[in-house]
C-alpha cells in the first residue's frame, strides 16, 4: 500500500478512536466507531489475497450490524428517557441491546465467530491493530456505561468466553486464530469483574495490550504464522524464542508475569462480592487457555527442527527494535508492583 494512503488510514483509526474517547453524545460516539471501522478495511485488503478479501468483507458486515444495533439501541433510549447523554442509559431494553451491540464488536463469546476467521485472513501488523487498537472505542463506551449493566448478562459472557477462548485454541495450528481466543478468554476476565470495579477491567486491558503487543512484534520479527514455523524460530533467533515463551506464560497469567496481576486482583474483588461461584468456575475454565499456551511454549523451546545445511540462517533486523524491549518487560516485570496499582484502583 501507498505509504501516504496508509498514513491517512492509522490517522483516520486514531481520530475515531479518539473521537469515541472524549465524546459525551451517542451520535459522536457512534460516527466514531464508523470511522474506526472504515479505516481499518483498506489495511486488510492491502494484501490483495482472497482470504484478505473475505477477512474485510465479514468484518465489515458484522461491525456494520453492531454498529446499526447500537443506533438503534440510543434512539430507543433517546425515545424513553429524551436524552442522547452517554451516562444516561436507564431503559433496560436499550441497555440490553447495547450491551449485545458492544459485545459483538469486542468479540465476546457467544458473539465471537467472526473474529478467529477474520484474523487468519489478516498479515500480522493487521491483526495486531484488530487485536489491540479496535478493542479501546468498544471498552471505553461499555467503561462508561459499566454501572448501568445487566451484571448477569456480562456474568454469562464472561464464562462463556474464558471457556470457548480456551476450547478453541486447544488443537490450534494457526498463530493467528490462537491468538484470536486468546483475545476472547482475556475478554472474558474482563467482563467477569466489569460491573463490580471497572477500573479494574481497564488494568486488565492495559496489560492484555502490553501482552498481546509483545507477542505480535516477536512473531512478526520471526515472520511466524503457524506452529510448525516457530519450530525453526529457535535456530534463527534464540532470544527472541525465549521472550516468546515468557511472553506467553505471561498470557496464561503464570507468576511471577504480569499476566498473574490482573486475574489475582479479578478473583479476590470477586470473591469480596460475594461472587464465588462464577470466578471459581473461570479460574477452572482458564486452564484450557494455560494447555495451549504451555503448548506452543514447549514447541518453541523443546522442539528442534532439522538442521538443514541450505536454511537460512540470516535474520532480518527488526523494524520495532525499540517497541519490542518495552513491550516484554511492562508485559512481564509489573508484578512486585500490584500493591501501588491496587492501592489506585480503590
Amino acid at each position: 500500500m501507498n505509504p501516504y494512503a496508509t498514513s491517512v488510514m492509522l490517522s483516520s483509526l486514531s481520530i475515531g478512536t479518539l473521537m469515541t474517547f472524549i465524546s459525551n453524545h451517542w451520535f459522536l460516539a457512534w460516527m466514531g466507531l464508523e470511522i474506526n471501522t472504515l479505516a481499518i478495511l483498506p489495511l486488510m485488503t492491502k494484501t490483495h489475497h482472497p482470504r484478505a478479501t473475505e477477512a474485510a468483507t465479514k468484518y465489515f458486515l458484522v461491525q456494520a450490524a453492531a454498529s446499526a444495533l447500537i443506533l438503534f439501541a440510543t434512539l430507543l433510549n433517546l425515545w424513553l428517557t429524551g436524552t442522547w447523554t452517554i451516562t444516561q442509559m436507564h431503559a433496560q431494553t436499550p441497555t440490553n441491546l447495547l450491551t449485545i451491540a458492544l459485545l459483538i464488536k469486542l468479540g465476546v463469546a457467544p458473539f465471537h465467530l467472526w473474529l478467529p476467521d477474520i484474523m487468519q485472513g489478516l498479515d500480522l501488523t493487521t491483526g495486531l491493530i484488530l487485536s489491540t487498537w479496535q478493542k479501546l472505542a468498544p471498552m471505553i463506551i461499555i467503561f462508561q456505561v459499566s454501572h448501568q449493566l445487566n451484571h448477569y448478562l456480562l456474568l454469562t459472557t464472561a464464562v462463556l468466553s474464558i471457556l470457548l477462548g480456551g476450547w478453541g485454541g486447544l488443537n490450534q495450528p494457526q498463530l493467528r486464530k490462537m491468538m484470536a481466543y486468546s483475545s476472547i478468554a482475556h475478554l472474558g476476565w474482563m467482563m467477569l469483574v466489569l460491573t463490580f470495579m471497572p477500573n479494574l477491567t481497564m488494568l486488565n486491558l492495559t496489560i492484555y495490550l502490553l501482552m498481546t503487543s509483545s507477542v505480535f512484534f516477536i512473531l512478526m520479527k520471526t515472520s511466524s504464522t503457524t506452529i510448525n514455523k516457530l519450530t525453526i524460530s529457535w535456530l534463527k533467533a534464540p532470544l527472541l524464542s525465549m521472550l516468546l515463551m515468557i511472553s506467553m506464560m505471561s498470557l496464561a497469567g503464570l507468576p511471577p508475569m504480569s499476566g498473574f496481576m490482573p486475574k489475582w486482583l479479578i478473583i479476590q474483588e470477586m470473591t469480596k462480592q460475594g461472587m464465588t461461584m462464577p470466578v471459581v468456575t473461570a479460574t477452572i475454565l482458564s486452564l484450557l487457555s494455560l494447555f495451549f499456551y504451555l503448548r506452543l511454549s514447549y514447541t518453541v523451546s523443546l522442539t528442534t527442527a532439522p538442521n538443514m545445511s541450505n536454511m537460512n540462517m540470516q535474520h532480518k533486523p527488526p523494524m520495532n527494535s525499540y517497541i519490542l524491549p518495552m513491550a516484554v518487560t511492562l508485559s512481564t516485570l509489573l508484578l512486585p508492583i500490584t500493591p501501588m496499582l491496587a492501592s489506585l484502583l480503590i
